[in-house]
């Protein structure tokens, strides 16, 4: 082979080599390409699948549940459970009653017969426990509602008034300072009126009448009738239970 044949298979196997070698850089440059855009769409899958995945998920629940929505129905109360239940609606929902206006001393004059000193008693509301007010309040209400009008001769009692009364022998109480639930507004004295008079006597037919509606309803609002005691004082209704208890829950 003479020297010019040999310069141009040098030349054609160097054009081979250089060509063959870029082919294989290009080669692994597209596997590396290749390897890069399959990471990348993997972690692109990873992070979409999750979302939604979860989407799908709450959508099922959603049209679930508005399917049994669908299904389910509330019975209709009875009469009678419907009844019931609008009472204790009502009871939780009823506005608070507002005391009466204090009736003047004049009207209790006539009455201090049977209990002294009652014209200048104190009848101010507001030295009451809260809530033993409204219960006497309603008593009041549903005596009213049954035709029967009442007034309030003494709420607060002061210790020595309550000393007064107990030795006075005049048998309106047995109880000294300090052992009256008077004294801890825990109990009120009410009497009926009748055409503008407070009538306290029991022996009066229509007046002993209204004390034994008094004590049905002092028994259903689950409060202390004196008419049951042994030494009967009809117009007394007081808060029960144990009084060291019920002073400690003020």
């Amino acid at each position: 082979m003479n020297e010019p044949d040999q310069i141009e298979l040098s030349c054609a196997n160097a054009t081979k080599n250089l060509v063959e070698s870029d082919l294989h850089h290009t080669n692994k440059a597209l596997q590396t390409d290749f390897l890069l855009r399959s990471s990348i769409m993997s972690q692109l899958k990873q992070r979409c699948v999750l979302p939604v995945s979860s989407i799908l998920l709450i959508a099922i629940i959603v049209i679930g549940t508005l399917k049994l929505n669908g299904l389910h129905v509330i019975a209709p109360f009875l009469p009678q459970e419907y009844a019931q239940k609008s009472h204790i609606l009502d009871t939780f929902t009823e506005a608070k009653l507002e005391p009466p206006p204090v009736l003047p001393p004049e009207v209790f004059i006539n009455a201090t017969v049977q209990r002294p000193g009652l014209a200048f008693a104190d009848r101010d509301w507001s030295k009451l426990d809260p809530d033993f007010v409204q219960v006497v309040l309603q008593i009041m209400k549903k005596m009213k509602e049954r035709g029967y009008s009442l007034a309030l001769l003494e709420g607060y009692r002061s210790p020595e008034r309550q000393d007064n009364l107990a030795q006075m022998g005049t048998m309106v109480t047995k109880a000294k300072g300090g052992q009256s639930r008077h004294q801890y507004g825990l109990a009120v004295d009410l009497a009926p009126m009748k055409d503008g008079k407070v009538i306290i006597s029991e022996k009066d037919p229509w007046a002993s009448e209204v004390y034994a509606a008094l004590g049905e309803e002092a028994k259903a609002a689950g409060v202390t009738w004196g008419g049951n005691w042994s030494f009967r004082d009809y117009g007394h209704i007081e808060k029960t239970g144990s009084l060291a208890v019920l002073l400690q829950k003020k």
